[in-house]
């Protein structure tokens, strides 16, 4: 078996707390059963270990995300790149090739498409077994996994099959996402939630991808990704299958995509936070030094960060995206697969110049790349710990107090030999992540 994750997303709908880098499924605000801390990607991950399923994983994911999920899951995380967004079309080819042509697979080999991020428990991940062997068998081009519905919904497409044929059902066709009152039709019609979850043998998407692009390797492909058509996989695949099989799902299954559903699985509030009298159904998230202070409220959600701090209805938190997109022109915190950094400040000056201060946070034995910037100085105040750094051809061990220049232009490198903290001033006329040249790794 082989599965393709699915992680994109642009974190507008959980603001202030995600962001294009930091999306829903890298906040780590569940817990597991010994009561840590974990993201959806983790818990994910965690239940496929648990539940032992033995597959090749990759995830397609976005370059913004990349450092996000090496972070939380390490270096050795299989990886599917996508140069630039496309859509789950182009996600899902592009992984396909990868499979075929890097990893080498079987054309009869099964592949499973799911989300990086689904609520739910383990009997999800079991039900992987069955759609393996419904695929395995040829009965049809195409397998999806079903959700049973617990209520009329405006936020899940739904899926109609010919009833009564048992654990394995004929799709006849598909119901896009409905206002509520139609959503309540698809319910009395025996219809199923739309997963999200596609099965499918290699080769069948490999003659898909043949059709789209002249490429016989994955390079090939990498090459030609903008030509592929911007567009959803079900759309461009699943609704014109000849033949497709569903699998019914009936246990715990939830898409914590908004404040809302994402606080009703919080155990507890997080941060600094102090509650007052008359607070009734309120759910705070602070992620700030400074302390959150909640009076007198109901249903609601209040969440602080450095992006900034939303105060919502619960129920209303769920159309927050028109009202927060483009609120902010860079993230103002990462997670990196060396450690993390936040922005402490920003200042424009005359004459174009411009001074951004970050405090990062590097993991022992972990390093920044050999790097250079074309646009900025830079300052680094070392404020704990010990490390390596390197300035253009000269090496030093340094250590709290010690400070380092470095000009535009110059390499430059820090190895972490145990925790360590830096403040960075950067000076420049433009300030950018995207100002960095690396020289030893991507």
């Amino acid at each position: 078996m082989n599965i393709i994750l699915l992680s994109g997303g642009s974190g507008t709908r959980l603001w202030p707390l995600s962001n294009e880098t930091m999306s829903k499924q890298f906040l780590r605000l569940l817990r597991n059963e010994k009561g840590e801390k974990e993201s959806m990607v983790q818990r994910v991950f965690r239940q496929l270990k648990e539940t032992k399923i033995d597959a090749n994983i990759v995830i397609a994911t976005g370059k913004s995300q990349v450092e996000s999920i090496r972070f939380q899951l390490g270096e050795d995380t299989d990886l599917v790149v996508e140069p630039e967004r496309r859509n789950t079309y182009a996600a899902i080819l592009l992984s396909a090739a990868y499979l075929k042509y890097r990893k080498h697979i079987g054309d009869d080999e099964s592949v499973l498409v799911l989300p990086v991020d689904p609520y739910t428990d383990n009997a999800y991940f079991k039900t992987l077994h069955k759609l393996d062997e419904v695929i395995q068998s040829g009965r049809s081009q195409m397998v999806l996994m079903g959700i049973v519905p617990t209520y009329p919904s405006e936020k899940y497409g739904y899926i109609i099959c010919k009833e009564d044929e048992g654990d394995v059902r004929t799709v006849t066709r598909f119901q896009e996402k409905p206002d509520l009152e139609t959503a309540k039709r698809p319910l009395t019609q025996g219809a199923f939630w739309n997963a999200g979850v596609f099965g499918f043998k290699l080769n069948y998407i490999m003659d898909i991808l043949h059709k789209e692009l002249k490429a016989d390797s994955y390079e090939e492909v990498l090459e030609q990704f903008p030509q592929i058509k911007k567009n959803s996989f079900d759309y461009e695949v699943v609704e014109k299958a000849d033949s497709i099989s569903m699998v019914p799902y009936r246990g715990e299954w939830k898409d914590l995509g908004t404040w809302n559903t994402l606080t009703e699985e919080m155990p507890e509030n997080h941060g600094n936070v102090v509650t007052g009298e008359g607070n009734e159904n309120v759910s705070i998230v602070n992620v700030t030094d400074k302390p959150v202070v909640v009076l007198g409220l109901k249903d609601a959600v209040v969440v602080s960060s450095a992006e900034g701090v939303l105060v919502s209805d619960k129920g209303k938190s769920s159309y927050l995206r028109p009202y927060v997109e483009g609120l902010n022109e860079r993230p103002l915190f990462e997670e990196k697969r060396w450690g993390k950094y936040k922005v402490l400040d920003q200042e424009e000056y005359g004459q174009g110049q411009k001074i951004l201060v970050k405090r990062l946070s590097v993991r022992a034995g972990k390093a920044f790349s050999l790097q250079l910037h074309h646009h900025r100085d830079e300052i680094w105040i070392i404020v704990s710990g010990r490390g390596l750094v390197t300035v253009k051809d000269e090496t030093k061990e340094m250590s709290a107090g010690d400070v380092v220049k470095i000009s535009k232009g110059e390499k430059h490198k820090a190895v972490a030999l145990e925790d360590m903290d830096i403040i960075e001033v950067q000076i420049g006329d433009i300030l950018s992540e995207e100002d960095i040249e690396r020289f030893d790794y991507q």
